[in-house]
């Protein structure tokens, strides 16, 4: 009997690991997201969405399962934020400067001129990493906007081109009296030029420029400014900008969507987000070096140097926007001394750190 009681506790433990091996673990449960992104069809910035699909199917085992579609497919680009929220999508992709008229301190994430403060792309990056500007973004949609939504960065942008024009910039008055397409806090620095700003979505900007509704435009870089068709229209590529010199794009997901995830899938979705950043950064820069020379090779492009009177004035203009805002809003004034703060730390040391890039660049291939 005793014999007996030995030889069903082995099959026992036996029949046990066989239901682990084939079953799975006790969560096997398949995860379902529908995402969509702000950028259309044929957009370059899909592909960053796209890389943090694929890594977190990849990560996952196919625990989680995302339904990935371009702007437009289930709602209008500029309506994703309060998709997600709604729960009517379960995850979104964007830049948060699409969500200023919600909140002035959207465009302190997206992109604020300068930097702001001399900030670079990565010393940005390292910001929202490392100097807690992740936590006071989420603070901003979860408590300042009561948005049921968590976002993680998933690329940190590189400073945009000045933009497209039917001929070359010689100085800032140059702006007054255009309509031009702009975003985010952007818009109002080149309303201080005395521009007309207009905002509109990547897909909407070139049937605008046909129609004569804006007459110049910018849009985000090399890559993508040529996957929406900027030149075909407009010939005169300004670079750079100090308009939008860093930034970043974002994965929002709906919170009770989040909070339904075991710790282990919340986990590789973070991770996946921060190896999509470092990925999609070394995709911009390496897309965009090709693409700006096929742009000048192929299409016709004129490449204008911005001239550096007007990047000061973009500096001039910036500062009143955000003294402005401060002044009206709190949290604004908090999010923007957060970046102040970092700024007096990381910026002198690349200056005393970090050799000027032109030296070694102009001492190659300078002609």
């Amino acid at each position: 009997m005793k014999n007996s009681k030995s030889v069903f506790f082995v099959i026992f433990v036996l029949m046990f690991a066989a239901a682990f091996l084939f079953v799975g673990p006790a969560d096997a449960k398949v995860y379902k997201f529908k995402m969509q992104s702000t950028w259309p069809a044929g957009d370059f910035h899909n592909v960053d969405p796209q890389i943090v699909v694929d890594y977190i199917h990849a990560m996952s085992g196919g625990r989680i399962k995302i339904d990935f579609m371009p702007a437009g497919t289930v709602v209008a680009a500029f309506e994703v934020l309060d998709a997600v929220h709604r729960g009517i999508l379960d995850m979104g992709h964007s830049w948060p400067g699409y969500w200023v008229g919600k909140h002035p301190a959207s465009g302190l994430f997206s992109s604020a001129s300068g930097g702001p403060f001399g900030l670079s792309s990565e010393d940005f990056l390292a910001w929202m990493y490392e100097g807690g500007g992740l936590d006071l973004y989420n603070e901003l949609l979860q408590k300042e906007l009561k948005l049921n939504v968590i976002a993680f960065p998933t690329f940190g942008e590189t400073p945009e081109p000045q933009g497209w024009f039917n001929k070359p910039l010689k100085s800032w008055a140059d702006l007054k009296g255009l309509k031009f397409r702009a975003a985010g806090m952007t818009a109002e620095v080149f309303k201080e030029a005395g521009a007309t700003v207009v905002t509109l979505p990547g897909g909407e900007i070139v049937p605008a420029l046909e129609k004569g509704v804006i007459d110049a435009a910018e849009y985000s870089d090399p890559s993508s400014d040529k996957a929406v068709g900027l030149h075909d229209v407009r010939k005169f590529y300004h670079l750079p900008g100090l308009h939008q010199p860093t930034g970043m794009m974002e994965l929002l997901i709906n919170k009770k969507k989040w909070d339904e995830l075991p710790n282990d899938l919340k986990e590789i979705v973070r991770v996946a987000c921060e190896a999509a950043t470092m990925r999609f950064t070394f995709k911009m820069l390496t897309h965009n070096a090709e693409d700006l020379k096929d742009l000048v090779k192929n299409h016709g492009v004129t490449v204008v140097k911005t001239p550096p009177d007007i990047l000061i004035e973009v500096l001039k203009a910036a500062d009143k926007v955000l003294a402005r805002k401060a002044k009206e809003n709190a949290f604004f004034s908090k999010v923007l001394e957060s970046q102040r703060a970092f700024a007096k730390t990381v910026v002198p040391y690349r200056q005393i750190g970090h050799p000027d890039y032109d030296l070694a660049a102009d001492y190659y291939y300078k002609k």
